[in-house]
């Protein structure tokens, strides 16, 4: 992007690298994208990967974590590192630092500010902010271009994931990375996406009033029997 942080992606998934002059900090690693992750680093750098910063604990975001050297000190959120060593993963290293509210991470001349604000689209998922890029990545929750997946990305925590637009714009970023899909975001993406999810809120909200669910219900009924009694 700038400033030697990288982004990469398959289509499908997104991640970042970047190269600090005293090794290399990797922010997840996504199984499909996997060995190419390598290939992308070597083709800018010989520095080998010191660092590795986990957004959240779902395999589909770090599962090729593995792929890089056990030297490397792995950052998470507590809450992540707990999931981890629930699951037992070994595509997934246990986090060797982890934190609950805030971190800095300092690499030769690369900074990395990460934050936890809450149970979002998981426990654990975790801001993280370049500020001399003005880049930030938060995953699954925001999708430039795109709605969310199904059930809100099949959030834990609906408030949490709402609130999670109005967080993400505190920040003075000018390049959003969402972790899903063709491309990167911008502020402007922030806000349609914000937009509709508010819509979607009001609507819903509008539904669960108009809509007469026991007339629903007994229409059913009526139509199948009550033999089965759901």
């Amino acid at each position: 992007i700038r400033n030697l942080l990288y982004w990469i992606t398959d289509g499908v998934y997104q991640c970042m690298f970047l190269v600090t002059g005293q090794g290399v900090i990797v922010v997840d690693a996504p199984p499909s994208i996997g060995p190419n992750l390598l290939t992308a680093i070597a083709s800018v750098t010989t520095e080998p990967v010191t660092h590795v910063v986990y957004s959240h604990f779902h395999a589909d975001h770090i599962g090729a974590a593995s792929l890089f050297p056990r030297t490397a000190t792995v950052i998470a959120h507590a809450a992540t590192a707990a999931y981890l060593r629930r699951d037992n993963d070994p595509h997934r290293p246990l986090p060797t630092v982890t934190f609950t509210d805030h971190y800095t991470l300092r690499v030769g001349d690369q900074i990395l500010q990460l934050s936890y604000k809450g149970a979002n689209q998981v426990e654990g998922n975790i801001f993280i902010y370049a500020p001399r890029q003005k880049v930030l990545m938060l995953v699954d929750v925001v999708f430039p271009g795109w709605v969310p997946f199904t059930h809100l990305a099949g959030a834990v925590d609906v408030p949490g994931y709402l609130a999670a637009y109005d967080q993400t714009l505190t920040y003075p970023f000018d390049t959003f990375i969402g972790g899903h899909l063709t491309r990167l975001g911008t502020r402007r993406d922030v806000l349609t996406g914000r937009e509709y999810l508010h819509d979607l809120k009001a609507n819903t909200a509008a539904a669960l009033k108009a809509v007469d669910y026991g007339a629903v219900a007994r229409a059913v009924a009526k139509k199948v029997g009550y033999g089965n009694i759901y």
